[in-house]
């Protein structure tokens, strides 16, 4: 497809959304039905991929990775994790090196790293975007230049950038679909959110609200926002049942804050709620001192298997595999509150802010990401290699 085809598709995508939604079906009818049921009501603007003619540049690449933010253990952990993963590269002659910048939640400010990648030569650029539509100009800047731009965890609109995601509306949905199991389909849900206004926090809320409609006996008693932060997170669900003395059954939160909420309702003297988000080695650690007080029912939004994702889908591209789809979505690994001690390690502790499980199996075996390309190659990634959450400690 040339760049004036792809770029007449993306324009009569975003004056006609509800178009490229219906044509979802004919863009992912080559991938299997386990990948396809991941795009399903997905608020991703789905687009042929813009690298099917894509020339990779010669090794040793170098690979420069641009972060919005790096304020807090879950970004660190991923860049760290991602760093890991190229210096594999490097010790084997294929990349030269590795550079990150971090614009500390400036836009602009990370429109001009970017650029500087650009202008210093880099192979690819990786990021977690600060906008989704904010460095569309500077994505198209790096594809005119042969630097494919591939994000992580934030989608953005350019039809130049290759978006590793995962669809936080069926996430949404799956979390209140727990606790209405957990629950027979009656009870008091309080919503603790992320970030008010954030898109994900829209997508989330849009999956809770179709499991909340099928069962009218689950009510929600409060919602709050949290903004993903524990200290904040555990001072409103406190207000919450300060003002609140009817019972509340279940904590729906879309962040890795378990720990404080449980926490919040110990120190309430309430009982135990059924609490979903992302699990977390501080979660964890509460639990196996606290058994009797935390109950768990949610899944594992991980910094390692994202920046693995984003990585192998990196190195696939320099590796001269075709992406068919400009997202490529990532399964979210569900965590049964039955199964937490196959994730518990013993570094894990309360206050073990900074350490993340690992999953236990791969949450993106090799033979589906090989389906999201038209020319799928192994490139020696090995699940089994991967560090355990205490390797650090």
């Amino acid at each position: 497809m040339s760049r004036l085809q792809l770029s007449i598709l993306a324009a009569a995508a975003a004056m006609v959304a509800s178009t490229a939604f219906a044509a979802n079906d004919d863009l992912t009818a080559t991938l299997p039905d386990e990948l396809k049921a991941l795009y399903v009501d997905a608020a991703q603007e789905l687009l042929p991929s813009a690298y099917d003619d894509f020339a990779p540049k010669a090794k040793p690449w170098k690979w420069c990775h641009s972060e919005s933010y790096q304020g807090n253990p879950w970004r660190v952990s991923m860049t760290n994790e991602l760093r890991r993963l190229v210096d594999g590269l490097i010790e084997k002659g294929d990349a030269s090196s590795f550079e990150v910048s971090d614009s500390n939640g400036d836009v602009s400010q990370q429109i001009n790293q970017i650029r500087s990648f650009i202008e210093s030569g880099c192979s690819i650029i990786t990021s977690v975007p600060g906008s989704s539509t904010g460095l569309d100009d500077v994505i198209k800047a790096a594809y005119d230049a042969g630097i494919p731009f591939v994000t992580i965890s934030a989608y953005v609109t350019s039809p130049y950038a290759i978006n590793v995601d995962s669809n936080y509306n069926r996430w949404g949905f799956e979390m209140m679909e727990a606790i209405a199991k957990s629950l027979d389909g009656k009870g008091s849900v309080l919503l603790v959110e992320g970030i008010a206004g954030a898109p994900i926090v829209e997508m989330e809320r849009q999956g809770a609200e179709k499991v909340l409609a099928e069962n009218p006996d689950l009510k929600v008693s409060r919602s709050v926002n949290g903004n993903w932060t524990a200290n904040v997170t555990k001072t409103v669900v406190l207000q919450a049942l300060a003002t609140n003395p009817a019972p509340i059954d279940a904590v729906w939160t879309t962040g890795s804050e378990a720990r404080v909420v449980a926490e919040a309702f110990a120190e309430a003297g309430r009982p135990a709620p059924v609490i979903t988000g992302s699990i977390t080695g501080d979660s964890l650690g509460y639990w196996k001192e606290n058994p009797d007080k935390f109950r768990f029912e949610g899944h594992a939004v991980l910094p390692g298997w994202n920046a693995q994702a984003l990585f192998r889908v990196g190195h696939r591209i320099l590796e001269g595999q075709k992406p068919k789809l400009n997202v490529i979505m990532i399964p979210i690994p569900p965590v049964s509150g039955a199964e937490l001690d196959q994730w518990y390690q013993d570094c894990m502790t309360p206050d073990a802010v900074s350490v993340f499980p690992v999953p236990p199996s791969d949450p993106m075996p090799e033979a589906l990401m090989d389906a999201y390309f038209t020319n799928p190659a192994a490139t020696g990634f090995d699940y089994s290699q991967v560090p355990g959450a205490c390797a650090a400690e």
